[in-house]
């Protein structure tokens, strides 16, 4: 007689609640959040104007660029859906869905800033593969 592994398709979460729990803790998506937090963000243009629809803090969505550049996402409607498909892009994204003309419009009114940006994560990443900056990398996530 043929066993099968039972299902549940009503099941309540099939994903951790905490989207933390969704990656693994080597996943590079933790690095670039802690390297992002680094970078200084007063250089990225936002809308000071009141009202209309709210918008996403430089931070995830430099984030997001990153991570999925990182991981050869380099379309803004590619991103867009992988914020719904992909967990590490949806984790990074704080489970938010920028659209891609939100996302196309960041990278296009601050790409001397996220340039900028993205060269620090890359020397943040140099220094966190020698020993002592992997050292560094692991005490100030504890």
């Amino acid at each position: 007689m043929a066993t099968f592994i039972p299902f549940d398709r009503t099941q309540a979460f099939l994903l951790p609640p905490d989207l933390k729990d969704w990656l693994a803790e080597d996943d590079l998506a933790h690095f670039i959040l802690a390297a992002v937090e680094r970078v200084p963000l007063h250089s990225f243009k936002v809308n000071k104007q009141a009202g209309g629809k709210p918008q996403y803090y430089p931070q995830l969505m430099l984030a997001l660029l990153i991570y999925s550049y990182a991981n050869g996402l380099f379309s803004s409607r590619r991103i867009e859906r992988a914020t719904h498909r992909d967990l590490g892009v949806r984790f990074v994204a704080a489970n938010t869905h920028p659209d891609h003309d939100t996302i196309a419009v960041f990278r296009r009114t601050n790409k001397a800033a996220f340039e900028t940006a993205f060269l620090q994560v890359l020397l943040l990443a140099r220094e966190a593969g020698s020993p002592e900056g992997e050292a560094r990398c692991r005490l100030r996530q504890t």
